[in-house]
């Protein structure tokens, strides 16, 4: 691969460094060898790469391929594809968010982990499958994205320490007495621990979840289905069907920085489906790090990809964690951007990962008919059975188009795509079992 000039910008904490990929001024190569790229190259530390172009509508019609050095190491990966069909994971053609000018044409972003080392190779297609003479014409503007995803949001201040139990009185004497006797100096006082200060920002995301957590929580505590049931005011002896509240790591849990959506949050009017999906981001993170693989999802969506916020409206990692996604209140119809054409009165799932050739966990399964589970029955919406939605417009259905299709849907079965992956595809029978029986159906 030919080594090519480019141009950075500076990167900071969870910013996203921008290398331009200049086409090769050599065109003799034929399209089997033909290719963008740059050469291993030192970068400030990155976990996330993908890359991107000036014209949303222009379809990347080629393979990306990146490796990359981890920080500290002089060890190289092999080479890893990136998902370059990525159009399907967007907002609605002809919506405020689609129509903003700042939508970027995008590859899937890939986790690599932390690194400071970076090879990418972009090879097109042939022009005409018949003649590979000829190589099909790539996007203008390609750039490639390293993201960096930034520390972990500090840890909450401890509960006040809890004074030291008391002593056990002599007899004839009063626990007071005795406890003052045993300790003549002055009592110490734990300092009280001062809350946190909120940005405008992160107040207002937190704020839509004020009925389920405390202003600034981390996480939305889990419900028995009795506790769900009273919390969504339902009348004594009625049949619900709604699923028992799961635990939900909010967005300020996962260290979303909030001063980098769009401020106003966007609604639909209900919930009718869900829509399965996989982060195409590849399985090489630990749990730990999904927090890390969220915020660099998120970097990607809204700075790479000119989105309104983070795409999914809810996230599950491989060990069935349930994260708050896009802002707006995880109990409220918030539109999302996770089905070209079928965002509307629906939600997206993505289960961190790549699953076409891998299973995923039994654990991101069950998350997924849990929350089903919940947030469906918070709208009626039966998970084992059917529901009309209308197209706004993919390649699969004409815009108007009135399609049937099961409550809990994979992401393929909107868009002609390979998301969510065949393996998870095929759990998601399963899925809608269990999140039936959730709501007791």
């Amino acid at each position: 691969m030919r080594a090519l000039l480019v141009t950075s910008v500076g990167i900071t904490c969870a910013a996203a460094l921008t290398l331009p990929l200049a086409a090769p001024s050599d065109r003799s190569m034929g399209p089997a060898t033909a290719g963008q790229g740059l050469e291993r190259r030192t970068a400030r530390p990155f976990s996330l790469v993908g890359v991107v172009w000036d014209d949303a509508e222009a379809e990347l019609h080629g393979t990306v391929q990146v490796r990359t050095q981890a920080t500290g190491s002089a060890n190289w990966s092999d080479w890893q594809d990136v998902e370059t069909h990525n159009a399907e994971h967007a907002a609605d053609l002809g919506s405020d968010e689609g129509s903003s000018g700042a939508v970027r044409g995008a590859t899937a972003p890939l986790w690599v982990g932390a690194s400071d080392g970076v090879e990418v190779r972009v090879r097109p297609e042939p022009a005409d499958p018949q003649d590979r003479s000829e190589a099909a014409p790539l996007p203008e503007g390609l750039r490639l994205e390293l993201v960096d995803p930034g520390p972990d949001p500090a840890p909450e201040a401890a509960a006040e320490t809890a004074p030291e139990p008391a002593r056990a009185a002599p007899v004839g004497r009063t626990a007071t007495t005795a406890a003052f006797a045993l300790n003549p100096s002055p009592p110490t006082t734990t300092p009280a621990v001062v809350p946190e200060v909120l940005t405008a920002e992160a107040e207002a995301a937190s704020a839509v979840n004020a009925e389920l957590a405390p202003l600034g929580a981390s996480v939305i505590p889990a419900l028995t289905k009795a506790e769900t049931e009273e919390a969504a005011n339902v009348a004594p002896g009625a049949k619900p069907y709604i699923g028992p509240r799961p635990g939900i790591i909010t967005r300020k849990g996962w260290g979303a920085d909030e001063k980098l959506r769009e401020r106003q949050f966007a609604y639909t009017k209900t919930v009718k489906a869900a829509f399965v999906h996989h982060s195409a981001t590849g399985n090489n993170y630990t749990c730990k790090q999904a927090p890390s693989v969220l915020r660099s999802i998120y970097r990607y969506h809204v700075k790479s990809s000119g989105w309104r916020d983070f795409g999914y409206n809810f996230a599950v990692d491989k060990c069935g964690n349930i994260y708050e996604g896009r802002a707006g209140g995880v109990t409220k119809a918030v539109l999302g951007a996770h089905t070209l054409g079928f965002n509307a009165n629906t939600m997206g799932i993505a289960v961190l990962g790549s699953y076409s050739s891998t299973n995923p966990p039994a654990a991101a399964v069950t998350a997924v008919s849990k929350l089903t589970a919940w947030k469906l029955g918070l709208f009626g919406a039966n998970p084992k059975g059917k529901v009309t939605l209308t197209s706004g417009g993919s390649n699969k259905y004409k815009a108007g188009a009135k399609v049937k299709m099961n409550v809990i849907s994979g992401h393929r079965d909107g868009f002609a795509t390979e998301c969510p992956g065949a393996r998870l595809y095929k759990k998601l029978g399963k899925a809608r079992t269990s999140s039936a029986k959730l709501q007791g159906r």
